[in-house]
């Protein structure tokens, strides 16, 4: 799937999917990589070494710095995959250089599923 490079990087991992929008201030654990969110799909799954793919994020600026807390303490996504990146998630993707690719029919997409996003070329390619 062809999408728009947010923030460079290749890898290959195990897709985390969600329909809903997450704000990762005061909705992720910076410390365990969950989601700590009450009623969100994902509240109690651990983002940590997965593709995380969503719709896109909402919530404080603040989120941005969760994610460099999250690659700080090593449970940050592998990479990070939207539907439509908004910007406190971009700029978190930039400064924790985790790679991103926005513009994906996330739909195609499922939990447990490998996938291989290639940011640089701004492709997620599913791996069957």
């Amino acid at each position: 799937m062809q999408g728009r490079k947010i923030f460079k990087g290749k890898v290959v991992g195990e897709a985390l999917v969600t329909g809903e929008d997450i704000s990762f201030y005061g909705g992720c654990d910076p410390e365990t990589g969950e989601i700590v969110e009450k009623g969100h799909h994902l509240e109690g799954k651990s983002i940590a070494g997965k593709i995380l793919v969503f719709p896109s994020g909402k919530g404080s600026t603040v989120g941005s710095y969760v994610l460099y807390a999250l690659k700080k303490a090593e449970k940050a996504p592998l990479a990070i995959v939207n539907k439509i990146m908004d910007p406190v998630v971009a700029v978190g993707c930039i400064i924790s250089e985790i790679p991103a690719v926005d513009q994906i029919e996330i739909e195609r997409i499922t939990t447990g599923q490998k996938i291989e996003v290639d940011a640089d070329n701004g492709v997620v390619t599913l791996i069957v």
